[in-house]
């Protein structure tokens, strides 16, 4: 194994013999994982062939939820946005897809929208949250398609005002385009926006929902939008390779996490806030620190600390390993130099944290990050 698969190894086994874990809860192993598929009801049906079956059940239930005419399931978020993209682009008759710089296309994909569709992205902004109107609609060239990504994952999982958004999406129209929502993190922005999941799918033509960001499932997304759009959908998933002889493992976790998951996502989201703040208030004395956004706009947010990742995840893996608590993921570098950057996401595991408990553990931590230190 090299270096780093040696660090992940050790970064999961020190995370899975905690008592507490504040981020992302405990990695699961794949017997895990089936044991708790093979307790859901109606095992006994049929497997799912090329997209039919529990395949179908699935897709029903996401155009339920999302109020469409119907929802197409796709192996990878990636390919369904691609292909949600050039369809667009072939009905509209202008390839240019209007999208935040950071959105997961420009930032996660090698380029795959110019390489594999001939599409062409325009940046309203390069501000840190999702464009405005004015932005919208003062683009300087066509655009055939708006693209917004909800939350903007890599801004901070930041979301607009409803305001905001409806009149970004009214932008869009003024310019002949259509939306299309990135929507891998669609199902925690209720509260936030205070609608529900139909009402802000409705704004857009097209929306994409993945099933493993916030509801846990094993892989694979959807695209949800009216029925042409998914009967040509389902053309291109073929011709990308992504009609997929048998799904229904990955289904199986993906109705779990509409089952489970998702009616807890308000819970999550509330107490993000709560978390967050405590982060804030007890890292204050570590050193020049920020949490973003200050007040969560979902379960997720991002701590940034000055000091380097290698310090850093080290000073969180002894803390696991020694103290049987995690209160860090992954620590990554940041745009800023000498600036380390993690993810917090909330869930089930962080229920148990109130502000007291957080504030132990950021002093636990403390103590760890001196060590590294003095080591180094």
């Amino acid at each position: 194994m090299t270096s780093a698969d040696d660090e992940k190894a050790r970064r999961i086994a020190a995370v899975r013999s905690c008592d507490r874990v504040l981020s992302h809860g405990k990695p699961a192993t794949m017997r895990e994982r089936l044991a708790r598929l093979a307790g859901r009801e109606g095992l006994d049906g049929p497997l799912d062939m090329y997209g039919d079956g529990i395949v179908a059940e699935l897709e029903q239930r996401v155009a339920g939820l999302l109020g469409t005419e119907e929802a197409v399931w796709f192996p990878t978020g990636t390919m369904a946005q691609q292909v949600a993209l050039r369809c667009w682009a072939g009905r509209t008759g202008n390839p240019v897809v209007g999208l935040h710089p950071l959105a997961h296309p420009e930032v996660h994909e090698r380029g795959a929208l110019a390489a594999l569709s001939g599409l062409r992205t325009v940046h309203p902004t390069t501000a840190r949250r999702i464009p405005d109107a004015d932005e919208v609609r003062g683009m300087d060239e066509p655009f055939g398609t708006l693209m917004l990504e909800l939350p903007l994952r890599d801004a901070g999982f930041v979301l607009p005002t409803w305001d905001e958004l409806t009149a970004t999406v009214a932008a869009a129209r003024e310019r002949d385009a259509v939306v299309h929502f990135d929507g891998a993190r669609l199902w925690e922005c209720p509260p936030h926006f205070g609608h529900p999941l139909d009402e802000i799918a409705a704004l857009a033509d097209s929306v994409y929902v993945s099933f493993y960001k916030s509801l846990g499932g094993v892989s694979g997304a959807a695209l949800a939008g009216p029925a042409d759009l998914a009967a040509e959908a389902r053309t291109w998933r073929h011709r990308y390779g992504g009609l997929v002889f048998q799904q229904w493992p990955a289904v199986l976790a993906a109705l779990d996490g509409l089952d489970h998951e998702l009616p807890r996502l308000p819970e999550y989201v509330a107490h993000a806030k709560i978390v967050a703040a405590a982060l804030r208030d007890a890292l204050a004395g570590t050193g020049w620190v920020r949490v973003h956004p200050e007040v969560p706009h979902t379960h997720q947010f991002q701590v940034w600390l000055a000091e380097s990742p290698d310090v850093l995840n080290e000073a969180a893996v002894r803390q696991a390993e020694e103290t049987k608590t995690a209160l860090f993921g992954r620590w990554a570098g940041a745009d800023v130099p000498g600036v380390a950057m993690t993810e917090v996401t909330v869930g089930a595991s962080a229920l148990e944290w109130d502000a007291a408990a957080v504030a132990d553990a950021v002093a636990d931590f403390a103590r760890f990050l001196a060590g590294v230190r003095a080591d180094a």
